[in-house]
């Protein structure tokens, strides 16, 4: 089991121009300590549970960008970026971007949007759920085309009207960045991760539940055709192990996914300075839970 890390405060001690410098400290602690992912929220207003709107948040894709500058092994992405946020055809550019001057670690986290403050603060139109889902689908389809070099042409969809889908210079990721799709929706997002997906983002839970959800996960799969194996599981957790008697039970627990063939573990800490977390945090575990196959 491999380990993540996800960055989600902006709240430094000393402030905004502490940020670059305390994020470039993320990155290298982040690889020093053998993490495989760094992500980012894809959102413009803080979340409530971290200080709410008025709290420090960076918009994303610049920050992974930063990041991309100053890490050159850790896959980078958003957990997750909203439909709603960007038009398809640009945000298949701006992750194209990313993935080009990341040297291929992009991946494209996405998902249905959710945040309705953020849209009415910000004027950014936030259709009902269903509407949301089919762009999503939509979006999902005009990405696919856009890294696909021998599909360039129109799209035409209920939502979007791509006259060209020209996307120069290609992603240099083989064949094209990682699909993250985040959510355990069962009727909707799961079957989106197996018709469209390389990877999906489901919460710990319980072990049982995610079994459940990898369970409707994989019949879905087996309606589209799709192999479940193909599929990379991974799962966001709060755990914030301190000490030895924490670290093992927090291994234990750990394990319960593992067999369940989850493979990447993302650790979200609630802390202004991430470097010195990671540092003291996150590393003793990787090597904790690597073991764990």
């Amino acid at each position: 089991m491999r380990v993540g890390v996800h960055i989600n405060r902006f709240n430094h001690p000393r402030g905004a121009a502490a940020l670059g410098p305390e994020l470039a400290a993320a990155g290298a602690a982040a690889e020093a300590a053998g993490v495989s992912w760094m992500s980012v929220m894809d959102h413009y207003f803080q979340m409530e549970f971290n200080g709410g709107a008025e709290s420090d948040m960076l918009e994303a894709y610049t920050t992974l960008g930063f990041l991309a500058a100053h890490t050159s092994t850790v896959q980078l992405g958003t957990l997750v970026t909203g439909v709603t946020y960007r038009h398809p055809g640009l945000l298949a550019k701006i992750a194209t971007t990313l993935d080009v001057l990341s040297g291929g670690r992009a991946t494209l986290g996405i998902g249905a949007a959710w945040y309705g403050r953020e849209h009415e603060g910000l004027g950014v139109p936030f259709p009902p759920l269903a509407e949301r889902f089919e762009r999503l689908e939509e979006t999902l389809r005009i990405c696919l085309q856009m890294w696909d070099p021998e599909a360039d042409g129109p799209f035409e969809g209920k939502h979007y009207r791509l006259a060209e889908t020209l996307c120069v210079p290609a992603p240099v990721s083989t064949p094209r960045p990682r699909i993250m799709i985040g959510g355990g929706g069962e009727k909707k997002t799961l079957r989106l991760v197996a018709q469209y997906g390389d990877a999906c983002n489901l919460f710990a839970s319980t072990p049982e539940e995610v079994a459940h959800k990898l369970d409707v996960l994989r019949g879905h799969c087996d309606a589209v055709g799709r192999e479940y194996a193909d599929i990379h599981k991974t799962l966001t957790h709060s755990g914030d192990p301190r000490g030895e008697a924490e670290l093992d039970a927090f291994t234990r627990e750990l394990e319960g996914y593992a067999k369940l063939g989850i493979e990447t573990v993302i650790l979200g800490p609630r802390v202004d300075e991430p470097a010195e977390w990671i540092e003291q945090r996150v590393a003793p575990v990787v090597g904790r839970l690597a073991e764990l196959g």
